[in-house]
């Protein structure tokens, strides 16, 4: 690709995943009030079918990961990533209509097979980013998490307002729409001598881990990776639960903070990585990065006042340098047709951190805030996120002794 043709590829992906981040971020506010209108219950209580939401979503994106990532590495991306947009748009629709509970769930196993695709937006920035852009290049696709978690959460905040419905149908709108435009503007980035056949033992989500026992420094980091990933479950999967018990905040006030958790998201992710990475280096910006996440959920956990959280979100938002870093230094390892391959099992892992990370923090959320809890503490699960971060810093020492570039050169067109 040419220059013009690569910032062109490179802002399709930053609008694909935007327009799919504001999609989930929209319903992010309002999914506590549908999950109570639906069952009955109380806030405490649809934290846990929040908990096996999450865990149906993350099972779908498991499976489906690694054989999205193949089938890209067969196929190319674009063909994948405009079925798996299409897909998240009718989903959002079903989700809309739901008349039960049940509803729910099918549409996140819809979501979750969707969602996988994640992993070949990465893999497309692998495709077209030389090795020494690549980190700052992946950071991309955290700016558009940051931008999608500023737009989705407040348009979810204020539409919310006429019924915890609404959003969804917005959702829809804006995965279609993002069908539209990546049909007509994606161009493809795998070229067809870099494809390679499609292979079920790797296509699964076990053998592509195992795969990556072939490179030292791959299979070390992913231990902290999919421990960074564990540890932001507590926050992803809590916080809106834990501001409206503790803080009392509505809809509106639980938006407006996801969109300073998103300004911030951007600015580190979109600009500071920029500079921070090359200046300091990637392996001290994986570092760095994890200790200022551990900080910060630290300090979310004993917060007595609301005001507070937006203060603390400043430290766990600055260590968002440590994902483009780690994945910039894994990337590096392999060789270009394996691009897919790698980012779908990264992409598992994330999805390994689905299954679990509801289950073990909305429920320690529950057993901490429900009547008879030993003792209240809706801060619980933070802590737990802390003590991850905490043990991933401690795999990412020893795994980055081991480290030597391996940078594979991009073919340009």
């Amino acid at each position: 690709m040419s220059d013009k043709e690569n910032k062109k590829a490179l802002g399709f992906i930053f609008i694909t995943v935007l327009i799919d981040v504001i999609g989930l971020g929209v319903i992010i506010p309002v999914l506590p009030d549908l999950i109570e209108q639906l069952t009955g219950g109380n806030v405490s209580e649809a934290s846990r079918y929040g908990a096996w939401l999450g865990v149906t979503y993350g099972v779908m994106q498991f499976v489906f990961s690694p054989v999205l990532g193949g089938l890209s590495d067969r196929y190319g991306r674009r063909p994948v990533l405009l079925l798996s947009l299409m897909g998240l748009g009718c989903d959002y629709i079903f989700m809309a209509m739901a008349p039960t509970i049940a509803w729910l769930f099918v549409g996140r196993l819809i979501a979750g097979i969707c969602g996988a695709s994640f992993g070949t937006a990465t893999a497309y920035i692998a495709d077209i980013s030389t090795p020494e852009k690549r980190a700052q290049n992946f950071g991309l696709i955290g700016a558009a998490f940051g931008v999608g978690f500023i737009i989705g959460p407040t348009i979810g905040g204020i539409f919310g307002h006429w019924g915890p419905r609404i959003p969804f149908f917005i959702a829809a709108g804006f995965s279609l729409l993002n069908l539209i435009y990546g049909y007509f503007v994606v161009p493809e980035s795998l070229v067809k001598e870099h494809r390679r056949k499609f292979d079920w033992k790797r296509a699964n989500p076990i053998g592509s881990l195992l795969n990556l026992r072939k490179y030292p420094v791959i299979s070390g980091l992913v231990v902290t990776y999919l421990l960074l990933f564990m540890a932001g479950k507590s926050v992803e999967n809590t916080w809106t639960f834990y501001t409206k018990l503790k803080f009392d905040w509505n809809s509106v006030w639980v938006g407006i903070s996801l969109s300073v958790v998103g300004i911030l998201i951007a600015g580190v992710q979109g600009g500071l990585i920029r500079v921070a990475i090359p200046k300091l280096g990637q392996k001290r910006a994986v570092f760095i990065g994890l200790s200022l996440s551990t900080l910060g959920l630290i300090l979310f956990a004993f917060a007595s006042q609301g005001w507070m959280m937006f203060i603390f979100i400043v430290p766990y938002c600055l260590g968002g340098i440590a994902g483009p870093a780690l994945q910039g230094i894994m990337s590096g390892q392999v060789k270009v047709n394996e691009q897919g391959e790698l980012q779908g099992a990264l992409t598992g892992l994330m999805s390994v951190t689905s299954i679990l990370g509801p289950l073990l923090m909305n429920n320690l959320f529950y057993y901490f805030t429900k009547e008879g809890a030993p003792f209240y503490f809706p801060g619980a699960a933070f802590i737990v996120g802390a003590v991850f971060m905490f043990i991933g810093i401690m795999f990412a020492i020893n795994s980055l002794k081991r480290y030597q570039p391996l940078e594979v050169p991009v073919k340009k067109k």
